[in-house]
């Protein structure tokens, strides 16, 4: 199914189940196929959304980003549901998600599994230019290899996913890059000064087996965010979204 966003770019949708409506949003390298997993779980309790972000799948796109178009691509689904809808974000899609629901759209419940943010002590320098120059000179492996770097991958590892089949969905997801990155932003507090804004109950998940500065970003999102409550899930890392029955106690407990 597709909505069409306030400017005008259509977003593809699939719904399943019944009962109170949850959008997830995917992050980095993801479509809607990488978030239908925890759909499939939750669908006994909810109406679950999944989507394609603009610029990816079977989603349009349109020149000019910024990340107020994300947010208002949200707000279409919700008002496609009814007007009302908790919403599940991870990673960078857990930004986005903490976002909208600071610009008060009908999110009545928000869940960020480890929102990328970086602490004081772990500030990230600005890649936004050099991934966009890397992809305006058709070098999409450089701009894939950059992110990954950022995002913390080893380089010995990036080297080793560039002969598997999943850097042929990296490299075709990498014109999105910039989206991600200008969602993250540059360092922590930027984005951060936005989360007091939010005023319905948030839940911000960490992984127990995820590096470091993955919990870290977790922790402050949710120091940042008026009444929020704070979990780690045991025995998870950033991949959680290939076990989403891990994840379903804790969301079930919470958007009920």
């Amino acid at each position: 199914m597709n909505v069409t966003s306030a400017d005008g770019t259509t977003l593809f949708f699939e719904q399943r189940g019944d009962g109170p409506p949850v959008i997830l949003v995917g992050g980095a390298f993801n479509d809607r196929s990488t978030t239908v997993g925890l759909a499939e779980v939750l669908a006994g309790d909810f109406t679950t959304i999944v989507y394609d972000r603009r610029g990816r799948g079977d989603s349009g796109d349109a020149a000019g980003y910024a990340v107020e178009r994300e947010i208002e691509d949200l707000a279409a689904l919700i008002t496609h549901v009814g007007g009302t809808a908790s919403v599940f974000g991870h990673s960078s899609g857990a930004i986005l998600a903490l976002e909208a629901a600071a610009a008060g759209i009908g999110i009545d419940r928000v869940v960020a599994y480890e929102p990328p943010y970086a602490t004081p002590e772990q500030e990230r320098g600005d890649v936004l230019g050099q991934v966009q120059a890397q992809l305006a000179a058709g070098d999409r492996d450089g701009a894939v290899k950059t992110f990954l770097m950022v995002a913390g991958t080893p380089e010995e590892m990036v080297e080793g996913m560039k002969q598997a089949p999943v850097w042929g969905w990296f490299t075709a997801l990498a014109h999105t890059l910039p989206y991600d990155l200008t969602i993250c932003g540059p360092g922590a507090r930027p984005r951060l000064e936005h989360l007091a804004k939010i005023a319905v109950p948030a839940l911000v998940i960490g992984g127990g087996a995820s590096p470091e500065e993955l919990q870290a970003g977790a922790r402050v999102a949710a120091e940042a965010v008026p009444g929020a409550r704070h979990e780690t899930l045991d025995g998870q890392d950033h991949g959680v979204l290939q076990y989403p029955e891990t994840l379903k106690p804790l969301l079930t407990d919470f958007l009920k």
